[in-house]
């Protein structure tokens, strides 16, 4: 007897139906993350996967051995000596803050193995390279990210909630001091390739006729460039032309843009995290008048413009957006689902760019 009551306690009763409904079910084990590169950005990326619920940093690779210790004595992690040591390692989730020129080796073996990869913007150093890794990534099963991190910016956030801008002229500045990083392409891969992302994400579509102009004053690429890029037209056969400056060269940093469109004009500064927007609709009544004030030719040198119109402030969230950008690539890791700025809207950049640098090319960029 004492036996068999020994034995029914360590035997628990069979679960029955209502049980097994009100079971949690276990949580699915971390991502386990590394980065490749942790220099000024990759230590970010380390950052915020050692941070992140259900992310684990597991692994850190770097040519500079005094780099990568310091990350893992940071935030965890093994120093390892090389991609292909990490991926016997053991790694679901990889982000490769490399330099531009070493994306392509860091990628391709990653992705055969099925290691999910956020790369850092821009893709690949030429159109060519990019479809390289993004032919890499459709044979692969797993997700490929490009970090166009302006994308996850509340600024821009704020813009794109205002819905369909429908753009007809677009400015975009980008201009800081030289800050000796990422040298190793010219400003419109480094900083320029940011709104060229932006752009094609706002129009739909890569540009039908691209003009540029550079200045190349420390190396052989461009260092600072303007251009004018024509989109193909929409569905009332206007198209819309936008005016991009890059320079790496400048007195003071400034990132800025501004939308033009038939119903509204939306400007923000993305320093200092502010932005306004003025809607045709919201502004019809005091049009209509004033229209009619000049057709009486009305004397209206002494009114303020600004006091006719009704501003709206842009509501701009205060979040990191680097985290959300990891936060957005993780999920599709989780989910198998196609990543917000995959291959194709990577190479889509590069390729932009690269029409832009020849463009600078034909009309006579020389180094200074």
């Amino acid at each position: 007897m004492i036996r068999a009551r020994i034995r029914a306690a360590e035997c628990p009763p069979a679960m029955t139906t209502d049980d097994a409904r009100t079971t949690t079910p276990a949580p699915a084990p971390p991502l386990r993350c590394a980065v490749i590169g942790v220099g000024r950005m990759g230590r970010h990326h380390a950052r915020i996967y050692a941070q992140g619920p259900g992310t684990v940093l597991t692994g850190v690779v770097d040519r500079s051995d005094e780099n990568a210790r310091r990350i893992t004595e940071e935030w965890g992690g093994t120093v390892l000596p090389s991609i292909e040591a990490l991926i016997a390692h053991g790694v679901d989730a990889v982000t490769i803050a490399t330099p531009t020129v070493a994306h392509r080796d860091a990628a391709e073996p990653l992705l055969a193995a099925g290691v999910s990869c956020l790369i850092e913007k821009p893709l690949a150093p030429d159109a060519a390279t990019a479809a390289a890794i993004a032919a890499a990534a459709a044979r692969s099963r797993a997700v490929l990210q490009v970090g166009h991190i302006v994308r996850y910016d509340p600024v821009m956030r704020a813009i794109r909630a205002v819905g369909n801008l429908n753009p007809r002229f677009i400015e975009m500045d980008r201009i800081s001091p030289m800050t000796f990083r990422s040298i190793d392409v010219g400003v419109v891969l480094d900083m320029m390739i940011h709104d060229l992302d932006l752009l094609l994400m706002l129009t739909g579509q890569e540009p039908e006729e691209v003009s540029a102009n550079a200045v190349s004053v420390l190396g052989e690429a461009e260092d600072v460039c303007n251009a004018r890029l024509t989109f193909p037209p929409d569905a009332d056969g206007i198209r819309c032309v936008a005016n991009v400056t890059a320079s790496r060269l400048a007195l003071k940093t400034e990132r800025k843009i501004r939308i033009i469109s038939e119903d509204a004009y939306c400007s923000a500064d993305f320093v200092a995290r502010k932005g306004t927007l003025i809607r045709k609709t919201a502004n019809a009544a005091q049009l209509a008048a004033l229209r009619e004030r000049l057709r009486a030719c009305e004397d209206l040198s002494a009114t303020n413009y600004l006091d006719l119109i009704a501003v709206e402030n842009l509501e701009i969230a205060n979040a990191e957006p680097l985290r959300l950008q990891i936060d957005d690539f993780l999920d599709a890791v989780r989910t198998g689902r196609r990543p917000q700025v995959d291959a194709e809207a990577g190479s889509a950049a590069v390729r932009t760019a690269e029409r832009i640098v020849e463009s600078a090319r034909r009309n006579g960029m020389r180094m200074v």
